[in-house]
């Protein structure tokens, strides 16, 4: 069973010739719509996500700026990133379907979940809007788990590190954030030295790798690096911060990932999975409409053991020395961070 989120109006977030473009949720619907699944589709009601589970994440000044920046007009936040009168509105659906869905799984305590909303969320700071994003879609979802006592593994798979969601929950020990992302590129962040705060240490795991890395190289960095982090953790919840602008044709960045590629990584994933009904997805990036309508279906495919003939996985590219130095300088940042104690790093 596949629960996505109700379809919303996003029309009115939108500025003509921008990345980030309405058009992308169709592309991903229609890779839904491939897969057949006709009456295994639900659809979680609309949920506009309330103050209070903003403020768990975002700050209530930052709150209030943004919603009188939309209803002031709008305009250009900074070089990437927009808004439009009607973006407050549709930023919060989009922050508050990963809860719906969220609570729709858990009724059929089955099920994966899909959230397609736009704007994106993983940039989105506690205090500022940028790289597309306008509020954290899947920290909401997140800080509403561990509210409830939740442990909550986030792995992102975006081209793009994360920034937004590891300063969220840089020092949450209920969280562990992984990352695999291309390095150089924007945002800048995520590099292994990054571990999380003093009362998480550890609870955040970056793996970059370089242009032209293959999806074996991202699949073996998860494996050798994450992976044991996220055993001892034993997350009760696994979110996915699933862009696909890693895939070869996307126009963002240069990693080499076919959508074989990501329903291998979607499979891994699920491998960290501690129940049935307890992984949901987030679209994040990915605007070649092609490659993103392939890659949704491939993943889903996956995850849902659905017929789908994606692409080949690919392997043999850059990246597997990347990997060992990452490994080796968590490693050296941790034991360093523990032996500092409460002298360590309280930001990102």
């Amino acid at each position: 069973m596949l629960v996505v989120s109700a379809p919303v109006d996003d029309s009115g977030h939108e500025d003509p010739g921008h990345p980030e473009r309405h058009d992308r949720v169709g592309a991903v619907m229609a890779g839904i719509d491939e897969l057949g699944l006709g009456e295994d589709v639900k659809v979680a009601p609309l949920h506009r996500a309330t103050r209070a589970e903003l403020t768990r994440v975002h700050q209530a000044g930052y709150l209030d700026d943004l919603g009188a920046f939309c209803y002031g007009g709008g305009g250009d936040i900074d070089e990437d990133t927009y808004a439009t009168y009607d973006s407050w509105s549709i930023a919060t659906l989009a922050a508050g379907a990963g809860l719906a869905v969220v609570e729709e799984l858990r009724r059929h305590d089955d099920g994966v979940g899909f959230v397609v909303t736009r704007p994106p969320g993983h940039h989105a700071l506690r205090d500022r809007a940028m790289g597309f994003c306008l509020l954290n879609n899947i920290a909401v979802t997140a800080a509403s788990l561990v509210a409830e006592g939740e442990r909550v593994l986030i792995v992102d798979w975006d081209v793009h590190h994360g920034n937004g969601t590891q300063s969220i929950f840089w020092d949450d020990p209920n969280v562990l954030y992984v990352s695999t992302h291309q390095w150089p590129l924007f945002p800048g962040s995520g590099v292994p030295q990054e571990i999380g705060g003093p009362n998480a240490l550890g609870t955040t795991v970056n793996l970059p790798v370089p242009p032209g890395a293959t999806g074996d190289v991202l699949r073996g960095a998860i494996d050798l690096v994450a992976a044991p982090v996220i055993d001892q953790f034993a997350p009760t919840w696994v979110l996915v911060s699933a862009g696909f602008d890693a895939h070869r044709d996307d126009p963002m960045a240069d990693l080499a990932l076919t959508s074989g590629d990501f329903a291998q990584l979607a499979g891994l994933v699920g491998t960290f999975v501690p129940r049935k009904g307890r992984l949901a997805m987030f679209l994040e990036g990915g605007y070649d409409l092609d490659a993103l309508r392939t890659s949704v279906a491939a993943t889903l495919a996956q995850v849902l053991d659905a017929p789908y003939q994606s692409e080949s996985a690919t392997h043999g590219g850059p990246g597997e020395d990347a990997v060992a130095r990452a490994q080796r300088e968590r490693l050296v940042a941790l034991r360093q961070q523990e032996a500092s104690g409460p002298n360590a790093k309280d930001s990102p």
